[in-house]
C-alpha cells in the first residue's frame, strides 16, 4: 500500500495550527470568568472538544492510503447479498438488475426480511436466489447471518437495496484477498440523487455532506489498518466473518461492530477509494436525521461495549481512530454551547472571558485562521466550511439525543426511509432550530439596551451581536432548505443528462436532448413537432453507447408558450419542450434504460460538475506555478447527426461547448476518422450543416457501454 503525503507547506499549516491551539487554550486557562462559571466553564470545554477533535482530524487525514487494482484470481466462490425490509420493487429491480450483470462468476442473493410474494416474484424473474425468514431477530444482521447458512461462498460482497454496483465490483475488489489477513474490503458510499438533503449543486460543483468521510477521511484510515466496514458497498471474507461467530448482533450499527471485532482478532481491512456503486441519499431532513441518529446511538453502544480505548487486541492508531467517530457524535453539546452563548450574554449581562477584548480577538482569530485552513487543505477540497456549519446546525439536537447510546442496552434498528417525506414531518424536526433561533432574536433587544447602558462594553457587544447574527443566518439557510426539499414531490429521481433523442410522429421524425430523464420519463428539447398535442402518443429512440431504447411515451404536456407562438408566426422554429411518459410494453423495457441509469457517475462527468473546491493554500500554489486547469464544459448543449462515410445510416450525437476550446461531440458508439464528416446540428429550432474533423479526446464509461468523445474542427460550413 502506498500513501499520499500533503505538500510540505501543508505539513507546516499543520505544525503551526498544533502550537497556535495549544497555546491558545492554556492563555485561556487564566480568561475564565469565575463570576459566571455556568457561562464561561462550558465555553471553554467546547473550544477544548473542538481542539481535540482537530487533532484527530489531523491524524485521520494527513497521511492517505493510495490502494492499486489487484486482479482477482479465477475460480473463487462469490456470493452477493441484497438484504431488502420494506423498498420498493422498482428499487429493488434497479439493484438487482446491476448486481446480476457485474463481471466476475458470482450468485445473487436477495434477503427478504418483509415476507412479500412480489419480492419473491422479482428475484425469480431476474435470476436470483430468494430467502426469507420467519422472524427479524436483530434486524438486518440477523438477516445476513441467517442468509451465511444457506450459501457456500468464499467471499460475500453486500450491498443495500438502494445501491447499484458498477460492473467492475467484483474485479476491482476481489484481488486484495491474496492476502490472507485481509478480512474485508469496502469502498465509498456514492449516491446518484444529487438533489437530495445531503447535496448542494452549484455551477461546477456538487457537494455530498459524506464525501469527506468517504474520499478522505477512510482512506486515512485505511493508512493505519483502521478503515470501517459501512455495511454496504463491501465484500467480506466468510471465514473471517466466521472467526467472530458472524455478523456483530448486538449494536444497531452492526457494521462498525464487525469491523472492531475483526480488527481487534488481528485481521487487516482494505479502502478502495473509487466510487463502484451508487445508492439513495436521504432526501429529506427527517429521514436524514434519523439516519444519524442510529448511526450516533450505534458509535455511542459499540464504544461502551468494545472498551475502545482500553481493551486489548487493538493498535494505537485503531483505537484513536475509532474514537475520533465516537466523539464525533459529542459535537451537538459543543454547537449548543456556542449557539446559546451569545444570546446568554446579551440576556444576563455577563461575560464568558475575563480579557481585553483586543488580546483575544488576535490571538482567537489566528486560531481560528489556522483552524479553517488545516480543515480545508486537509479535506483535499471535500470540504465546506459555510455548508459544513449547516449541516451542524441542522443535527446538533438529533446529535445530543445519540448521547443515550452510552447507556441504553436495547435501541431498535431503524430502516433509512427512502420515501417522500412530506412538510409536517419537516417542522416538527426542525423544531430544535426553530427554537434556537427564537431564542437568539428574543435576545437581540435586551443587548442592544444592555449596550447603550453600559453594562456590556459596546466592544464585547458587537462581537456577540455578530456571532447572533451569523446564527440567524445559518438557521434561516437551514430552514429555507429543509422546506424546499420536504416541498419536493417527485416520485423519482430525474438524471440531468443530455442524450441524443429522436421521436417520430406521422412518418415524420424530430431530433432533440433529454433532460431530467429517469426509468418513466424525460423532459424533451429540441424541433418542435406542430401536430403534438397533451395526451399525444409518439415512438422514442433513446441513443445510449452501443444501445437504442425504442418505445412509444405519451406527452404529458407540450410547449405552447407566447414566445415559441411568436417565433413560429415568424417562420423561425425555435425549440420545443416537451413532457414525456414512457408507455413501457409488458416484457419490461425498462432494463436497459434502468442499467444505463443506475451505477455510474454519468451526470456528474457529462455535466462536467466537480465534487471538490481547490482549498484556498492549493489554489494560491497553482496560480503561482502558473497551472490554470483544464478547461470545463459550459451548459451550452445542442443535438446534431453524424453522416459518416464509411457507416451505414445517420448517427444522433450531443454537442457541448467548451469555454475557450473548440466544441466537444459525444458519440454513442466509436467513430471511423480516416476521412471528414458532415454535421448536421441544431441549436434553438435552427439547423446548419458543417464538414468537420473529429479528433478524439476520451471516453466516459456508462453500464452500456462508453461514450466517445471527440473535439470538433470545421472545415468548411454551408447552411
Amino acid at each position: 500500500m502506498k500513501t499520499e503525503q500533503p505538500k510540505r507547506y501543508i505539513a507546516w499549516l499543520v505544525a503551526a495550527y498544533v502550537s497556535c491551539g495549544f497555546a491558545y487554550l492554556a492563555w485561556r486557562v487564566g480568561t475564565v470568568n469565575m463570576d459566571a462559571p455556568w457561562l464561561s466553564l462550558p465555553l471553554y470545554a467546547a473550544e477544548v472538544y473542538g481542539y481535540l477533535s482537530g487533532l484527530l482530524f489531523v491524524l485521520m487525514t494527513f497521511r492517505l492510503s493510495v490502494r492499486e487494482v489487484v486482479p482477482p484470481p479465477a475460480g473463487l466462490k462469490v456470493d452477493v447479498f441484497v438484504p431488502t425490509y420494506n423498498e420498493s420493487v422498482d428499487l429493488l429491480r434497479r439493484t438487482l438488475l446491476a448486481a446480476t450483470r457485474m463481471e466476475y462468476p458470482h450468485v445473487t442473493w436477495l434477503l427478504d426480511d418483509g415476507r412479500r410474494p412480489d419480492m419473491r416474484k422479482l428475484a425469480e424473474d431476474l435470476g436470483c436466489r430468494y430467502l426469507t425468514r420467519d422472524n427479524n431477530s436483530h434486524a438486518k444482521a440477523g438477516n445476513l447471518n441467517h442468509a451465511l447458512q444457506f450459501c457456500e461462498g468464499e467471499f460475500i460482497a453486500i450491498f443495500d437495496a438502494d445501491h447499484a454496483p458498477r460492473k467492475d465490483f467484483l474485479v476491482k475488489t476481489l484481488g486484495f484477498f491474496r492476502d490472507a489477513d485481509v478480512a474485508f474490503v469496502q469502498t465509498p458510499q456514492d449516491f446518484f440523487n444529487i438533489d437530495s438533503f445531503n447535496h448542494r449543486i452549484g455551477k461546477k460543483r456538487v457537494w455530498d455532506e459524506q464525501a469527506l468521510f468517504f474520499k478522505v477521511i477512510q482512506r486515512g484510515k485505511d493508512a493505519l489498518n483502521a478503515a470501517f466496514f459501512c455495511g454496504s458497498c463491501a465484500i467480506i471474507r466468510r471465514s473471517a466473518v466466521e472467526r467472530i461467530g458472524g455478523f456483530a448482533t448486538e449494536t444497531v450499527t452492526e457494521d462498525v461492530h464487525t469491523a472492531v471485532k475483526l480488527h481487534k482478532l488481528g485481521f487487516k481491512s482494505v479502502y478502495y477509494a473509487e466510487s463502484l456503486a451508487f445508492g439513495l441519499a436521504p432526501h429529506s431532513i427527517d429521514t436524514y436525521l434519523k439516519q444519524r441518529m442510529r448511526w450516533g446511538m450505534g458509535a455511542m453502544q459499540v464504544f461502551r461495549r468494545e472498551r475502545i480505548l482500553f481493551s486489548r487486541g487493538l493498535t494505537l492508531g485503531q483505537r484513536l481512530n475509532y474514537f475520533a467517530s465516537a466523539l464525533y457524535f459529542f459535537e451537538g453539546w459543543q454547537k449548543l454551547v456556542f449557539f446559546l452563548t451569545p444570546p446568554a450574554v446579551f440576556l444576563s449581562g455577563d461575560l464568558p472571558i475575563a480579557a481585553s477584548l483586543n488580546t483575544f480577538l488576535l490571538l482567537f482569530c489566528l486560531y481560528y485562521l489556522l483552524s479553517m485552513l488545516v480543515h480545508l487543505e486537509l479535506g483535499r477540497g471535500y470540504n465546506s466550511l459555510l455548508l459544513s456549519e449547516q449541516y451542524a446546525m441542522a443535527r446538533f439536537f438529533a446529535f445530543m439525543s445519540t448521547s443515550v447510546g452510552l447507556f441504553r442496552r436495547n435501541i431498535p434498528f431503524a430502516v433509512t426511509d427512502k420515501q417522500l417525506s412530506d412538510t409536517g414531518r419537516m417542522w416538527l424536526w426542525m423544531s430544535p432550530v426553530l427554537v434556537l433561533a427564537g431564542i437568539t432574536a428574543i435576545s437581540v433587544p435586551m443587548g442592544l439596551y444592555r449596550m447603550h447602558t453600559g453594562s456590556i462594553p459596546v466592544g464585547a457587544g458587537v462581537v456577540t451581536l455578530i456571532w447572533i447574527c451569523v446564527t440567524l443566518l445559518t438557521a434561516t439557510m437551514v430552514t429555507v432548505y429543509a422546506h424546499r426539499h420536504a416541498s419536493n414531490r417527485r416520485t423519482e429521481y430525474r438524471f440531468p443528462l443530455r442524450l441524443p433523442i429522436t421521436l417520430t410522429l406521422d412518418g415524420k421524425s424530430y431530433l432533440g436532448l433529454t433532460s431530467d430523464l429517469s426509468p418513466n420519463g424525460a423532459l424533451y428539447i429540441g424541433e418542435p413537432i406542430p401536430t403534438l398535442s397533451r395526451g399525444g402518443t409518439v415512438n422514442i429512440a433513446i441513443h445510449l453507447p452501443n444501445l437504442i431504447v425504442c418505445d412509444a411515451a405519451s406527452a404529458t404536456f407540450v410547449n405552447r408558450s407566447a414566445a415559441w407562438a411568436e417565433k413560429a408566426a415568424a417562420g423561425v422554429a425555435g425549440e420545443a419542450t416537451v413532457g414525456l411518459r414512457f408507455n413501457w410494453d409488458a416484457q419490461g423495457n425498462t432494463g436497459a434504460l434502468e442499467t444505463f441509469l443506475y451505477g455510474s457517475r454519468l451526470q456528474l462527468e457529462m455535466g462536467n460538475l466537480s465534487e471538490t473546491e481547490t482549498p484556498p493554500l492549493t489554489r494560491l500554489a497553482e496560480l503561482l506555478s502558473r497551472d490554470g486547469g483544464a478547461p470545463l464544459l459550459t451548459q451550452n448543449w445542442a443535438p446534431g447527426l453524424l453522416m459518416q462515410p464509411l457507416r451505414a445510416g445517420v448517427l444522433p450525437v450531443v454537442i457541448a461547448t467548451i469555454e475557450g476550446a473548440a466544441p466537444l461531440l459525444f458519440s454513442s458508439i466509436e467513430l471511423d476518422l480516416d476521412t471528414g464528416a458532415t454535421l448536421r446540428r441544431t441549436t434553438k429550432g435552427m439547423a446548419t450543416e458543417h464538414t468537420v474533423r473529429l479528433t478524439p479526446t476520451g471516453r466516459l464509461a456508462t453500464p452500456t457501454g462508453d461514450f466517445h468523445l471527440y473535439n470538433i474542427t470545421p472545415h468548411a460550413t454551408t447552411v
